[in-house]
């Protein structure tokens, strides 16, 4: 893990912030121990990491057809009331809108991370074209041309009757 050094930015747990050029830390980002204050940003990163973790599994789908359930049977004993419509209404209705930002959070975060990871490798790869590197920054159009340009390369290849990529061997070209 990187240390921080720096005030006013995301820190690590356990992690203590080292004092400036002048000597001093800014108080502002610790707490009574000395150690790291996260930021908004890395509080709600986490908050929304370990969230997208507790609702992507099998035991909260489980709660979520108990509530579901429990919800149905208990419409008698409300008389199928508009009241009792607008609970399991506005219960679903605040949980999708504040689960779409915890997703687009985590989906983000691991967007980037895997477009990192391809940059390293395109840049690692003797031959590789390292211009390919953060793709992602181009427009619309020029995304759009290089997707022209390889589909322009799959169709000779193909054509020229290089082995498919279902070939039994999986012995494919590079190019």
């Amino acid at each position: 893990m990187i240390k921080n050094t720096e005030p006013n930015r995301d820190c690590v747990d356990g992690d203590k912030i080292a004092p400036n050029s002048e000597g001093k830390v800014d108080p502002q980002n610790q707490n009574n121990s000395g150690h790291c204050r996260p930021t908004m940003n890395e509080w709600f990163r986490r908050f929304a990491h370990r969230t997208s973790e507790i609702v992507g599994s099998a035991g909260s789908f489980l709660l979520a057809i108990l509530i579901i359930v429990v919800w149905g049977v208990s419409g008698p004993a409300f008389g199928f009331s508009d009241t009792w419509q607008l609970v399991i209404n506005t219960s679903t209705t605040i949980v999708t809108f504040l689960m779409v930002f915890l997703i687009q959070n985590t989906q983000n975060r691991d967007a980037k991370a895997i477009h990192l990871k391809l940059d390293e490798l395109i840049h690692a790869v003797k031959g590789a074209r390292n211009n390919l590197i953060n793709l992602e920054n181009l427009s619309e159009e020029e995304i759009a041309q290089i997707q022209a340009h390889f589909k322009k390369i799959s169709d000779t290849h193909r054509n020229s009757g290089g082995p498919s990529i279902l070939s039994s061997t999986g012995d494919i070209e590079a190019r």
